[in-house]
């Protein structure tokens, strides 16, 4: 399956964003998908996972409560809402086909083995 991530832009401290994370060439209800984010100068961190029948999700604690992570047949979003400047990255989201969803293991980006590409956001302040 691939992956093609969408919908970063430009928003204003406190604003929302929904970040889409598209997959084709095969089922993706099959896979447990995972948010991560890379800042300038700063090593890529986990945002979010979600498992393969969404019933299951893990979150950064900075992002609790702000951001979810949900998805339908064939995507997985990233709804962030009351983002702040702190939030801006390149967002990449990860998929890897699994029964279920191991919490430590979906913390690791070299732990998926489906990689799209970047979508930046940018929150102003």
């Amino acid at each position: 399956v691939q992956l093609q991530a969408s919908g970063g832009g430009l928003v204003q401290a406190g604003g929302s964003l929904r970040l889409s994370c598209a997959a084709s060439g095969g089922t993706f209800s099959t896979y447990i998908v995972g948010w991560f984010r890379q800042a300038p100068g700063k090593e890529r961190e986990f945002v979010a996972s979600i498992s393969k029948n969404g019933g299951y999700t893990y979150y950064l604690d900075s992002v609790k409560g702000r951001f979810t992570i949900f998805r339908d047949k064939s995507t997985v979003y990233l709804q962030m809402n009351s983002l702040k400047p702190e939030d801006t990255a390149v967002y990449y989201c990860a998929a890897r086909s699994l029964f279920a969803l191991p919490q430590a293991s979906s913390l690791n980006w070299d732990w998926y083995d489906r990689r799209g590409q970047g979508t930046q956001v940018t929150v102003s302040s």
